[in-house]
């Protein structure tokens, strides 16, 4: 009888012992149980590195940032209506993004999405991006040069107390000497519903064009400096 109660005492020590070896080994390799949270509503959500530099921001609407350069917060006067996501570099200067909007006004649909890099201390010189607006749609691949000199942020201020209608003259004119840089090429659709590849020159003229019609028209054109066409091949 005692023989009997000591084996059966072992032989429950060792069971015991296997089956907690056992839940251990197990336990160790099963997959660990779900944590987190379900919804996060926020605003705004800042990433910074460890020394303070900001390199991302995400951002709605009415906390969307302005344009950093190196640290230093100035108004962007192109964004009223943009919520999304900024790039900075490792000197928390802007250098791209994503932004997007839509709304329906009296019965017309607008809207927008636009994801861009920038070259350093500079604007953007890859581009996709889609509008629509009463006047149509266009989407698109849209590259561009910029100067090698950085972004002239005090010539742009200057032009904040003039009113819209002669700010706008005078960005056009900025834009036409050169001064944001030209576009060198675009891939996509157009306006009038056309596959479109324009490659331009350095000075934003376009030189070599590629269009495909809703209706399968295809043609190739040439043009001069001037705009002209100088040889077609297509319909």
């Amino acid at each position: 009888m005692r023989f009997d109660a000591t084996r059966a005492l072992i032989l429950y020590a060792g069971g015991l012992t296997l089956a907690l070896g056992w839940a251990i080994v197990t336990g160790a390799t099963a997959p660990p149980a779900a944590r987190g949270i379900d919804t996060l509503d926020v605003r705004r959500i800042n990433l910074r590195e460890r020394d303070g530099t900001l390199r991302m921001v995400i951002a709605a609407r009415d906390r969307f940032p302005g344009l950093v350069i190196r640290g230093r917060e100035q108004p962007h006067p192109g964004r009223a209506d943009a919520a999304g996501m900024l790039f900075y570099n490792d000197e928390g200067t802007e250098n791209g993004g994503l932004i997007f909007g839509g709304r329906r006004t009296d019965g017309r649909a607008t809207g927008f999405g636009h994801l861009s890099f920038d070259q350093y201390e500079q604007d953007q010189v890859v581009a996709l991006e889609q509008n629509e607006d009463a006047a149509g749609r266009n989407a698109g691949l849209r590259i561009a040069d910029r100067p090698d000199a950085p972004l002239d942020v005090a010539a742009i201020r200057r032009l904040d107390p003039l009113t819209p209608a002669a700010r706008e003259a005078a960005v056009q004119r900025m834009k036409a000497a050169g001064t944001f840089g030209r576009d060198r090429a675009f891939f996509g659709k157009d306006r009038d519903g056309d596959a479109l590849l324009n490659l331009q020159d350095g000075m934003g003229r376009v030189r070599l064009r590629l269009r495909v019609t809703r209706a399968g028209t295809a043609r190739i054109e040439f043009l001069d400096a001037a705009g002209k066409v100088t040889r077609a091949e297509g319909a």
